[in-house]
């Protein structure tokens, strides 16, 4: 619905029916309340251990169509843990990560056992993720290519 405000500018307001929920919004809430165990250990120590003055992971974020399972927005990095199933899924796998990086995200990804067998070995690795440089932002459309002379 848009209605239309006076206003100095005659600025056009596009109001949202919030009795439409997005898409997987009630899919990644579910997921939020019964985290597997290696998820649930990763969010303990994201929130308490990994030191960044600007630290603010989320978990079962919701990426277009996708949704992940820790995200920290400002560096653009997104962290995904794996189960066994996903060895035989390695094509959509691929798919969903080059879509991320298409957005500009970094993906790491642990298989469940690393998580809950090398949890100082993994927050090593996300550690130095996110003191790393962000990685830029893709190109939009058209940007970037050169045309012929």
């Amino acid at each position: 619905m848009i209605e239309k405000r006076s206003s100095a500018s005659d600025r056009v307001w596009a109001l949202r029916d919030r009795s439409i929920q997005p898409k997987n919004r009630s899919r990644a809430r579910t997921m939020r309340l019964s985290p597997t165990e290696a998820e649930r250990k990763l969010w303990w120590n994201l929130r308490y251990r990994i030191s960044s003055p600007t630290s603010h992971f989320r978990r079962q974020v919701r990426l277009d169509r996708y949704i992940v399972d820790f995200a920290y927005h400002h560096p653009k990095l997104v962290i995904e843990i794996d189960g066994g199933q996903h060895a035989l899924q390695t094509e959509r796998d691929a798919r969903r990560t080059r879509f991320l990086q298409s957005e500009g995200y970094r993906v790491l990804r642990f298989w469940n056992i690393d998580v809950l067998t090398n949890i100082e070995g993994v927050l090593e690795l996300i550690q130095s993720a996110v003191l790393a440089t962000s990685t830029p932002a893709p190109p939009h459309k058209g940007e970037g290519k050169q045309s012929a002379p």
